[in-house]
């Protein structure tokens, strides 16, 4: 289950952020400070075109889904998830997880959020995210070489177009 994330969320959400695993396949991988968080979490609070979604599995918070730059106009987004990697990996519940997280996030872009298309980046090095995002209906569209602490790194552009989307052209 997906639920707009709540102020109680808002240090677990840094520190599932913060974990060496979640960082090691960010496009910024700089410890997020407190300091940082709280302006962070400020500034989404009063964002209409961001959404901080919580994951949770089997009644525990289990991992966080970021929408961004929404335009309801055009019906598109981008969109971040991360999950809660020590809980999992001692609950066992990592692999389920991690597809359930992304399929719920999926249904509710299409139906919550009315997109039409669904963007985001992943790394060239993250190739099980990779085959888990084309499962799910995201295509490659576009590869671009960045700079993340000095070392240079393949990041691939997503996107997903509802199928409605394309009828309607």
């Amino acid at each position: 289950m997906l639920r707009p994330a709540r102020e109680a969320d808002k240090e677990v959400v840094r520190l599932w952020r913060n974990h060496p695993q979640v960082r090691a396949v960010s496009l910024t991988r700089d410890e997020i400070t407190p300091q940082m968080h709280d302006a962070w979490w400020d500034a989404v609070q009063s964002d209409d075109t961001r959404q901080v979604l919580i994951y949770v599995r089997h009644g525990v918070r289990s991992g966080v889904v970021n929408f961004f730059d929404i335009d309801h106009k055009r019906r598109s987004a981008m969109w971040g998830y991360y999950l809660d990697n020590e809980g999992l990996e001692l609950r066992g519940e990592t692999l389920p997880a991690w597809i359930e997280i992304q399929r719920q996030a999926v249904k509710y872009a299409d139906a919550e959020l009315a997109l039409d298309t669904l963007s985001g980046e992943v790394l060239d090095q993250n190739a099980a995210v990779r085959r888990m995002n084309r499962r799910n209906g995201f295509e490659e569209i576009d590869t671009q070489e960045r700079e993340i602490d000095g070392t240079t790194v393949i990041v691939h552009t997503i996107r997903r177009t509802h199928p409605s989307a394309t009828r309607q052209s």
